[in-house]
């Protein structure tokens, strides 16, 4: 998981988007409920994601996903959020059928991909993120 740290954020996604190094803190002091992944073309890394279990909903969230800069606009990110599908579909944490993500509202790639990928926004805000649901089965 190193390589996430090289990862690059095109320019103004900075302030959609949190680097991985923040993701990777945060997945050592949620362990007992997240799995970060690393999405590789080849053997580069080209992008992160990390699936976290909220035992208080319950519900599985998806947070910090980011696609390299270089390697934006050739499907990684479609590939990703398909594999973090087929993760969650297993339960690893606990058993939900509920995923949900946040999305800068400006966001409009993002929020696209998340739309085709069957997600719905739920109508709740927080600062300038639009949540965004669907189901697994």
């Amino acid at each position: 998981m190193v390589d996430a740290f090289n990862l690059s954020l095109a320019s103004g996604q900075e302030e959609w988007v949190s680097h991985p190094v923040r993701s990777l803190a945060q997945a050592y002091v949620y362990r007992d409920q997240c799995q970060p992944f690393g999405t590789y073309a080849d053997d580069r890394m080209v992008g992160y994601v990390m699936v976290v279990y909220d035992y208080d909903i319950p519900e599985y969230d998806i947070w910090h996903m980011v696609i390299d800069e270089t390697e934006q606009g050739r499907g990684y990110g479609a590939d990703a959020l398909d594999l973090v599908l087929d993760f969650i579909r297993t339960k690893p944490f606990g058993d939900s059928d509920r995923v949900t993500l946040t999305c800068h509202r400006e966001n409009r790639v993002a929020l696209s991909l998340y739309e085709k990928k069957g997600f719905t926004a739920t109508g709740a805000v927080y600062d300038d993120e639009i949540e965004l649901a669907t189901t697994v089965g």
